[in-house]
């Protein structure tokens, strides 16, 4: 990985739609913008602010989301999603993320990547249960 710059931090804009929304993914049975979606646009937004410094090979993948869902939001309305460095050690990356909507904060979170050998963590994972572990 390259040296991360500080500050460092990525914004994005998504329109919720009706694919979007709790009682479609199934999350919930009301109209508006379902946890899950929320929390991947937040994981995507992070995801993407690492692009730049990784070196040939490497990705990121996602080990831990604390998040909150703190106001609904209808179909139709933007969402901005801003994610920021707040720290490196080695090959953890942590991040502070907040989601809002024209009226409200309607997330905030938590969340640490782990930069990989995006072809050794693929490989590992094709493997997962081919051992007996006895």
């Amino acid at each position: 990985m390259k040296e991360i710059k500080f500050p460092c931090v990525y914004k994005e804009e998504h329109c919720v739609s009706k694919d979007d929304l709790a009682i479609h993914v199934g999350s919930g049975d009301v109209a508006v913008l379902a946890t899950p979606v929320m929390i991947a646009w937040m994981e995507h937004a992070a995801a993407q602010a690492l692009r730049d410094f990784l070196e040939d090979g490497e990705t990121s993948v996602g080990v831990m989301m604390h998040t909150s869902h703190d106001a609904a939001t209808p179909s139709g309305m933007q969402v901005f999603i801003e994610a920021c460095v707040t720290a490196v050690d080695r090959k953890k990356i942590t991040f502070e993320i907040i989601a809002k909507d024209a009226c409200d904060v309607i997330g905030e979170a938590v969340h640490e990547r782990f930069l990989v050998s995006k072809a050794k963590f693929e490989q590992r994972a094709a493997t997962k249960g081919q051992y007996d572990s006895h």
